[in-house]
């Protein structure tokens, strides 16, 4: 073995999944000196993540379930190109315990945190309760696994409250539930929906925070007991309890909240024995209370802007600690520096409810220029399907000031452009110039309280095809009138 080569961490990992965080591990593990070998399912033949990687493996159709989720398949794949390790990336299994667990029993590494973490995490009751184990804030709340006692949790904590799916995320099996009347179906509506996303329709209450703001702070810890904070993230800008745009650090919070958030953050994964990256989120209510949301077990989608205001390279720091590598990074020695904001381009359409939106991409332009980053997966000609999530790329810049990255924000969405599929670029472009995300002045209800960010409104080039084509239809209109037997235009005289 080469010296070079003994250096390596791994060998060869296999990269669990695809679209832009396929692309982005790839890349990190390329720079590591790893091979990597990507899995694909028919939608994804031609894929950017199964191009850049070294080696590739067809796992089965385009229905997640029977590729992309397949714990045999893509284990199987990894064994059969000798792999010694497994990043799951985010999504599809990256949170499942049991494949976790099967990674150790075939001899692979998982590049992720302890399956007991995960299982525990997982369970949002379970976790809830680990939260207070720990001393962490959590939100007022109680059992609902029927209408008698979601009835006495919700007169007990007060209207209104949330319903809220313990299997869940991503907004799936939640409901808010404003008073009594509505709590019955509310309860119905959650428990069906939570069995169909997640296989189990249990659910629980906790107390609406009115107007809270979402804050997050990441983790990173490895196998010999060292553990730091990575400052925090704001993510309240979100469609649908899904986040949209996400910044660090938070534009408004206290320094001695802020503390207090990433204490508790770090005592809860100590609790739980929690190495590799990892995210205990928060909601931040106007009297800087804070309180327990979730913890995600796995890297967070917006980790560029942590990356960003750090320099730190959390897949490669995730990579080494599943190895055995002790943490590179000492807390004393950790600072943020500058201002980072991260933009998610959707192929959905926001004047229709974020509707999902599938074509072919006709032009694909990115921006560029000074501490400007995008993460993605598409080309142009790419075909972007109904089969996985619309997330195209991430767009994501850095600034000395949040007044400066908010300017290069506003330029690289200018440059932006996607033709052949509706996209959020034209709210994300709103947003950035709207008075309130300006001043830092928002919440997670920031679109509902600003309806006029989602209407359509026509490009230039679409306005002058409209004004044509009423052109056109008025000249139509008029010939047609004037052949008309009725039209003085068409009479004769006597």
């Amino acid at each position: 073995m080469s010296q070079a080569s003994a250096k390596r961490p791994f060998r060869r990992v296999l990269v669990a999944n695809r679209g832009e965080i396929a692309v982005r591990a790839i890349r990190t593990l390329r720079d590591m000196g790893i091979e990597s070998v990507a899995v694909f399912s028919d939608a994804d033949r031609s894929a950017r993540h199964v191009q850049l990687a070294d080696h590739a493996r067809h796992i089965g159709p385009a229905e997640a379930k029977a590729s992309y989720l397949s714990i045999d398949r893509v284990l199987g794949a990894a064994i059969e190109t000798d792999c010694d390790a497994v990043f799951p990336g985010y999504g599809f299994l990256s949170e499942n315990s049991e494949f976790a667990r099967a990674c150790e029993r075939r001899g692979l590494a998982f590049i992720g945190p302890p399956p007991s973490a995960i299982e525990l995490m997982g369970s949002k009751l379970a976790a809830r309760q680990a939260a207070i184990d720990a001393g962490v804030p959590v939100v007022p709340g109680g059992p609902a696994s029927n209408l008698d006692e979601a009835r006495r949790s919700a007169t007990r904590i007060g209207f209104p409250v949330l319903l809220k799916a313990s299997a869940g995320g991503g907004g799936k099996g939640m409901r808010l539930v404003s008073n009594a009347a509505e709590l019955e179906s509310g309860l119905t509506g959650a428990t069906r929906e939570a069995d169909r996303a997640f296989g189990d329709g249990t659910v629980y209450i906790e107390k609406a925070i009115q107007r809270p703001r979402h804050v997050e702070v990441q983790v990173l810890g490895d196998t010999h007991g060292n553990l730091v904070h990575l400052f925090e993230r704001d993510c309240s800008i979100q469609r649908r309890h899904q986040k949209v745009i996400e910044e660090s650090p938070c534009p408004q919070i206290a320094r001695e909240t802020l503390q207090a958030m990433v204490d508790v953050a770090l005592a809860l994964a100590r609790s739980v024995g929690y190495f590799s990256a990892g995210t205990v989120e928060f909601l931040l209510d106007d009297a800087s209370q804070f309180y327990f949301l979730e913890m995600n077990t796995r890297l967070q989608v917006e980790h560029p802007v942590t990356e960003l205001v750090t320099g730190l390279d959390l897949v490669k720091q995730m990579v080494l600690v599943a190895a055995g590598a002790k943490l590179e990074v000492e807390q004393s020695r950790l600072e943020s520096r500058g201002h980072a904001i991260e933009c998610r381009v959707y192929a959905e359409d926001p004047a229709m409810g974020f509707l999902p939106r599938v074509g072919r991409l006709e032009r694909y332009r990115e921006p560029a220029g000074p501490h400007v980053r995008i993460d993605g997966w598409i080309d142009e000609g790419s075909v972007v399907g109904s089969d996985y999530d619309p997330l195209l790329a991430k767009l994501c810049v850095w600034g000395n000031t949040r007044g400066e990255a908010i300017a290069r924000l506003r330029r690289a969405l200018s440059e932006y452009r996607i033709d052949g599929v509706t996209t959020n670029l034209q709210l994300l472009r709103r947003i950035s110039e709207e008075d309130d995300f300006s001043r830092g002045d928002y919440a997670t209800s920031y679109l509902d309280s600003h309806p006029e960010l989602c209407k359509r409104v026509a490009s230039p080039a679409q306005i002058v095809a409209l004004a044509a084509a009423a052109l056109e239809t008025r000249r139509r209109e008029h010939e047609r009138f004037a052949q008309s037997p009725v039209s003085v235009w068409a009479q004769t005289e006597d």
